[in-house]
């Protein structure tokens, strides 16, 4: 039982930044947590952790042994929910993975729509932009935007988005539109960077923005009241092409079409939590009008 008890314990890192937090999520105190991962080392005569001044990091044998700890302890779990029905009725705690965009304009009232149909699931959002490893970071479905990595992941593509340039009317119509993406030059552009450097099929543009705001809202807002002209993934704008407050630019030149997975571990033996989510998000995303744009 005590081999157990640290294993979990040692999960807890899954997806922290720190001992203090992991021992915050396992509901433990620091040195209780340090103290299991002390067993395991010695049980497995393997450094797990290495410790310095800056903090503790997990060796290469750690990262190995951490993800093999979540898969154990989840097919523990699994098997545990098999008996008890659970795979029949979501329940239980359940670790999605979004980005961070995504999340604010697309999942947000999906999230709150989900939780509402499965009361019994607690859920627990991660907001970050890249890509996860769903075992070492102990995460049970992640949404992705983008080509996906090989892997033994189960994905279901939900639709696609478009890098797009955008500008609106009053601005195209007092500047002009611009044919090719060299035009770009002579036009007020938004960027969230100090400089511009955007890859079009057969040509980089390269300048600086007349305009740098410091988040992707920002540079959007600025764009609907005449700014300039801004690039960024179709879904953020998606509602304000729809009602013609802004409009696509050089749409010839848009750089092929990334797709949307929504990514999961498991497959047909994972819980009813992570297929009710999985089922519900495939549906609710492919619906959703920002993903089918041509």
């Amino acid at each position: 039982m005590e081999r157990y008890r640290d294993m979990q314990l040692f999960a807890a890192l899954a997806g922290q930044s720190s001992l203090a937090s992991a021992a915050r999520q396992a509901q433990v105190s620091g040195p209780t947590l340090v103290r299991a991962i002390a067993r395991l080392e010695a049980r497995l005569r393997v450094v797990l952790l290495q410790r310095s001044t800056r903090g503790a990091n997990l060796t290469d044998a750690g990262h190995a042994y951490l993800a093999d700890c979540v898969r154990l302890l989840a097919a523990v779990d699994a098997a545990e929910a098999s008996a008890n029905g659970s795979h029949r009725q979501a329940q239980g705690n359940l670790r999605v993975f979004l980005p961070l965009l995504f999340s604010r304009y697309v999942m947000t009232p999906l999230l709150a729509d989900y939780m509402e149909r499965y009361p019994a699931v607690r859920l627990f959002a991660h907001y970050q932009d890249y890509y996860p490893n769903l075992h070492e970071e102990g995460l049970d479905v992640a949404v992705l935007v983008g080509e996906l990595p090989s892997s033994s992941l189960i994905a279901r593509q939900v639709g696609q988005v478009r890098t797009v340039l955008c500008a609106s009317p009053d601005y195209l119509a007092a500047r002009g539109e611009p044919q090719h993406p060299a035009d770009l030059k002579q036009h007020h552009l938004i960027a969230n960077a100090e400089a511009v450097h955007w890859d079009f099929p057969h040509y980089i543009l390269k300048t600086r923005p007349r305009l740098s705001c410091a988040t992707v809202q920002g540079a959007i807002n600025a764009a609907v009241q005449g700014a300039g002209v801004i690039r960024c993934l179709s879904y953020p704008v998606h509602d304000h092409l729809m009602s013609g407050h802004l409009r696509r630019v050089l749409p010839a030149f848009e750089l092929p079409a990334l797709p949307v997975h929504v990514v999961y571990r498991e497959g047909r033996h994972a819980p009813m939590r992570v297929r009710s989510f999985v089922d519900y998000c495939v549906t609710a995303l492919r619906e959703h009008p920002a993903f089918q744009l041509a």
